[in-house]
């Protein structure tokens, strides 16, 4: 048997390739919709994907399920558990607890565990060509390495009305009744990693074994005691906030993602063809450059969405391709950057890029305003908007700073001033700088704090340390 798990550090996302080698059959579980590496993977070793499936209704990012199968012919095969609110708008095979499939000499049993979402399935893999017992479970958002699904994100993004205490409630029985019936050897591999915001403690270990998070694991002892309240209320307490675009990907990944099929190279656009469509704002320019760069200068209108590891997650921050339909052009080295980026991008649902420019050479320039820690005390701005978490908000933050979430600001427009200049900060300078070409880009006049939270406490501290002399 082959396993083999793909990782996007970019949305600490992990989907995995299960193959028999003998027979040269493979599934995939839980693929983003970027597909270039199952296809590559299979044929790397001779086999040909016959099943796609998933373990829920992804809120973070948007399922590959159905592009996989649409290039491969492979058989979907989705959740029919969780009742009639949470059944898939797409065709496919529908899986409920116990029902197995093979392939190869490999037999998956779906097994649900409801918590983090109402139709959750874990799967339980058996290699028949070693053992007639499970081994190994995939098991999605219900358990990760020293924590667990979070049971909030249908209050926080798919509108639901403190359905917390009934997923945490589900989470609990799914625990008991499932997970801790496993052999202590079963080989545990999640669906996320560190830095996902699918739950609050997540370890970066890739797996982990049912007799470890026995052990070891927050909840543990809260099981061994049947301490159902307790359990609840510190699975609940501290949970991050949801970024807002996880509600599009609630709705899409339901009903399920347009299908891209294959994508023709993106083209690199000359100077005067880039100019022209931003000059009739039928174009978003994207400055792909680290924030430190933009500050130098960078394109009118721009949104600063980084290259890198975070691509994904503030583009879903910066562009709602539901109430913004226009295409983008990036800023590339060259034609294999600009793939990359867009990659990461149709991973959160945004699709449509007319292609990329090399330089700004050519194009209408603008540069940021920015501010500095010792000029913020006289300043006139109608707000102070710190971007950052409401956990680093509470842990220090400037005075008179109002908090609102970097992954939040673009559907809470209405709680900002309509006129008048807003300063915003993060802790360093890089959320921010996504943040404030956002506003910009949707009309408001904002100064960015120059090396953002960090730089003021620096300041600060110096400040306190000569009024002490």
């Amino acid at each position: 048997m082959l396993i083999e798990r793909i990782y996007d550090e970019d949305l600490a996302q992990a989907s995995y390739l299960i193959g028999c080698q003998s027979k040269g059959e493979a599934v995939v579980i839980d693929p983003r919709r970027d597909i270039a590496v199952y296809l590559s993977l299979a044929a790397t070793n001779g086999m040909k994907i016959v099943a796609v499936t998933e373990t829920h209704i992804h809120a973070d990012y948007l399922s590959g399920t159905r592009e996989l199968a649409a290039a491969t012919g492979a058989t979907i095969c989705v959740s029919g558990e969780g009742g009639d609110d949470w059944q898939y708008g797409f065709d496919g095979e529908r899986l409920h607890d116990g029902d197995k499939f093979t392939i190869g000499n490999i037999s998956l049993q779906a097994l649900h565990t409801p918590g983090h979402t109402p139709e959750h399935l874990s799967f339980l893999v058996t290699d028949g060509a070693f053992s007639d017992q499970p081994g190994y479970l995939l098991s999605g958002d219900f358990v990760f390495s020293g924590d667990l699904g979070r049971p909030d994100l249908l209050d926080e993004a798919a509108g639901g009305v403190d359905t917390r205490f009934e997923g945490a409630k589900q989470l609990f029985a799914s625990l008991r009744d499932k997970f801790l019936t496993l052999p202590d050897y079963v080989q545990v591999h999640p669906g996320h990693g560190a830095g996902s915001a699918c739950g609050k403690a997540l370890g970066a270990i890739p797996s982990s074994t049912v007799g470890y998070e026995r052990l070891y694991a927050w909840w543990g002892p809260y099981l061994t005691a049947d301490d159902e309240q307790g359990f609840i209320d510190e699975l609940l307490d501290g949970q991050p906030e949801a970024h807002a675009y996880f509600g599009r990907m609630k709705r899409q990944n339901r009903q399920g993602p347009a299908i891209m099929g294959e994508r023709a190279p993106l083209a690199e656009l000359d100077p005067e063809t880039a100019a022209a469509g931003l000059a009739a704002d039928a174009v978003t320019f994207v400055d792909t450059r680290p924030s430190t760069e933009v500050h130098k200068g960078t394109v009118a209108g721009a949104l600063n969405i980084p290259a890198g590891r975070s691509t994904a997650s503030f583009g879903a921050w910066a562009i709602d391709p539901e109430r913004d339909s226009r295409p983008l052009v990036l800023l590339a080295a060259d034609q294999e950057q600009a793939h990359e980026i867009w990659d990461h991008l149709v991973r959160v649902g945004i699709d449509k890029v007319n292609g990329y420019v090399t330089s700004l050479e050519g194009l209408p320039a603008s540069t940021p305003r920015l501010i500095q820690p010792e000029e913020l005390k006289g300043f006139d701005a109608v707000l102070l908007l710190d971007v950052r978490a409401r956990t680093e908000h509470a842990a220090g933050h400037i005075p008179g700073s109002r908090q609102l979430n970097g992954g939040r600001v673009l559907w809470n427009l209405d709680q900002l001033p309509g006129t008048g200049t807003i300063v915003s900060y993060c802790q360093s300078g890089v959320r921010n700088s996504v943040v404030a070409s956002t506003l910009r880009r949707e009309g408001y006049d904002v100064v960015e704090l120059d090396g953002s939270y960090a730089a003021w406490a620096a300041w600060q501290t110096s400040v306190d340390a000569v009024s002490t002399l």
